[in-house]
């Protein structure tokens, strides 16, 4: 056999000399790298993710153990559908003394107004459009609030005088609104202990005071719902129901 025969017999064979079978050809392998490099930025992001939501859902427990620790038991189905809690100073205690600066001017203090019955509201401030919808919504109610005996509306948060007057003005309001900058009437209640600031800011409590002497409270601002808007309505129906012997603690949702 020729030399030249032998090697047209190794290319029929497919081009392995030995005869044996065609060798496979193998693809060359992508490079994984740049994918893998590119993979870190998302597992970083979900994680950083992970974290918020795990911070978020601390903060939420806290907040529902302070206010379970103050709240009342709940009240009967004929409520508002507002669930709130009681906080102290509560029914039948003496209401703290105050006297702030007033959008109307000037300082108000409670004692002035004794032998009113007064509602005292508690509030977010600036930063909470509902709770300005409140007062509003207060104003609109006027003779449903002295239908329920109620003489007097008086506000309390914690921004500066000034900016709550050009908000009072903006708004067409006449119910006056005092500045506690420090919260220190605010804490005396323990009303900034009601709300999704934590305690840096008031909630959203309401504290019917008569003759000096606090004669119903109801902390709507607290976990787990922080409500920031109970309508005139449903506000006189947890009132009612407090201090007619039915609901003496919280509505139920």
């Amino acid at each position: 056999m020729t030399s030249r025969t032998a090697s047209k017999r190794a290319k029929t064979a497919g081009g392995n000399p030995a005869g044996g079978k065609p060798t496979a050809r193998r693809r060359p392998r992508g490079r994984r790298g740049p994918m893998r490099a590119s993979l870190w930025p998302k597992v970083a992001i979900a994680v950083v993710v992970l974290v918020a939501l795990a911070g978020l859902y601390l903060v939420y427990r806290s907040a529902t153990h302070t206010a379970s620790g103050t709240s009342g038991t709940s009240g009967g189905s004929a409520g508002s559908g507002y669930p709130y809690a009681v906080g102290q100073p509560g029914a039948g205690v003496k209401a703290p003394e105050f006297a702030l600066a007033s959008t109307a001017g000037g300082h108000l203090d409670l004692a002035s107004l004794d032998g009113q019955n007064v509602l005292l509201y508690f509030q977010e401030g600036l930063s909470c459009q509902p709770c300005w919808d409140q007062l509003t919504d207060l104003e609109k109610h006027a003779a449903d609030l002295k239908a329920a005996g109620i003489d007097t509306v008086v506000s309390i948060t914690s921004d500066p005088v000034d900016l709550l007057t050009q908000k009072v003005h903006d708004m067409g309001l006449s119910t006056p609104v005092l500045s506690d900058p420090d919260l220190a009437v605010s804490k005396s209640y323990h009303a900034n202990e009601y709300g999704m600031m934590g305690t840096s800011r008031d909630g959203h409590t309401f504290i019917l005071v008569r003759h000096g002497t606090i004669a119903w409270r109801a902390d709507y601002g607290g976990a787990p719902k922080y409500t920031m808007f109970v309508p005139t309505a449903g506000v006189l129906t947890d009132l009612r129901n407090a201090t007619a012997g039915g609901a003496s603690t919280g509505a139920t949702p």
